[in-house]
C-alpha cells in the first residue's frame, strides 16, 4: 500500500529544504558554479522550477501535458529542458526565487489532488501520483545536493529519503537502458541503513546479488552525485557490483557523474 499523502508531505518538506539553501543568497551567489558542468546555482533552481511545472501540468491538465510532450518530441526532452532553462536563468535572483516557489507550490498542490488509484501521464509511461512524487524527491535530492556542494553546505538527511530509495529500487534498470545494455533477470536484495539507524530492506532475502550500506550514500550513488568509491555502499555478486558503476534513478543520458575524491569526506 502506497502512502500518497505521506510522500506529498515529505516532498513539500524536501522542497522547503532546497528553498532554504537559496532563500538568503545574494545575487552573485546564484552564479556560483555547481558540480554539474556549465550549471550554476541558478540553473539548478531553474531546472527544478521546470520539473515542478510539468509535473503540475501532468496532474492538473493531462491532455495539455500530452500535447506538450508531442510538441517536444521533435527536439528531444534534453533540448526542451535546455530551452526551459533559458526561460528562467536570465531573471534576477528575486524573480527566479519567486517563480520557483510558485511552480513548486502549484505542482505539489496539483499532484496532491490526484486520487491515489489514478494514473498521471508522464514522459514515457503514465505513473501513479505516489511514484511521480517519489521521482520529485529524486530531483530535489540530486539538484539540492548540487546546490549544497556549490555553496559548501553539509546537508543533514532524514528518513524522508526512503521514498527515493524505494524509487531507485523500482527503476533499477534505468542505468542499463541508458547504455543500451540488457538488464539482468536476477533480482537484487537491498539492505540499507537509514539516517535514523533503521534498516530498510527491499527484494528477496535469498537473492545472490546484494547491495548494502548507507541509505544516504545509496541516494548519492543513484543520483550520480558521488562516485561509488567515496560511498559506504557494498555489493555482493558480480552483477550487483557492476550495477554500482552504472546505477541511476532517472531516464536518459547518465551524464558525467562525479570523480573519485572530488569532494571532501
Amino acid at each position: 500500500m502506497t502512502d500518497t499523502k505521506g510522500v506529498i508531505n515529505d516532498l513539500t518538506a524536501e522542497a522547503a529544504e532546497v528553498d532554504a539553501l537559496v532563500a538568503g543568497l545574494p545575487e552573485a551567489g546564484w552564479d556560483t558554479p555547481s558540480p554539474a558542468p556549465g550549471w550554476a546555482v541558478k540553473h539548478q533552481i531553474a531546472h527544478l522550477a521546470f520539473i515542478f511545472r510539468i509535473a503540475g501540468l501532468a496532474a492538473a491538465q493531462p491532455a495539455a501535458f500530452v500535447e506538450m510532450t508531442k510538441a517536444v518530441e521533435s527536439v528531444g526532452f534534453e533540448n526542451a529542458v535546455e530551452g526551459a532553462l533559458q526561460e528562467f536563468v536570465h531573471d534576477p535572483a528575486e524573480v527566479l526565487l519567486t517563480r520557483w516557489r510558485a511552480e513548486r507550490d502549484a505542482g505539489i498542490k496539483s499532484l496532491a489532488a490526484v486520487p491515489g488509484d489514478q494514473l498521471v501521464p508522464w514522459l514515457v509511461n503514465p505513473l501513479p501520483p505516489y511514484v511521480l512524487a517519489c521521482a520529485g524527491m529524486m530531483e530535489l535530492f540530486g539538484h539540492g545536493q548540487d546546490i549544497a556542494d556549490a555553496l559548501g553546505v553539509r546537508l543533514e538527511r532524514t528518513d524522508r529519503i526512503k521514498h527515493l530509495v524505494g524509487f531507485a529500487v523500482r527503476v533499477r534498470d534505468f542505468g542499463y537502458e541508458a547504455r543500451n545494455l540488457t538488464p539482468p533477470s536476477e533480482e537484487f536484495r537491498y539492505e540499507l541503513t537509514a539516517p535514523s539507524g533503521a534498516l530498510w530492506t527491499f527484494g528477496p532475502a535469498d537473492a545472490d546479488q546484494r547491495v548494502s550500506g548507507s541509505a544516504e550514500d545509496f541516494c548519492l550513488l543513484v543520483t550520480r552525485r558521488r562516485h561509488r568509491y567515496d560511498l559506504d555502499i557494498r555489493a555482493k555478486g558480480t552483477v550487483a557490483d557492476q550495477w554500482l558503476d552504472i546505477a541511476q534513478a532517472y531516464r536518459g543520458p547518465a551524464g558525467q557523474g562525479r570523480r573519485p575524491g572530488q569532494f571532501d569526506a
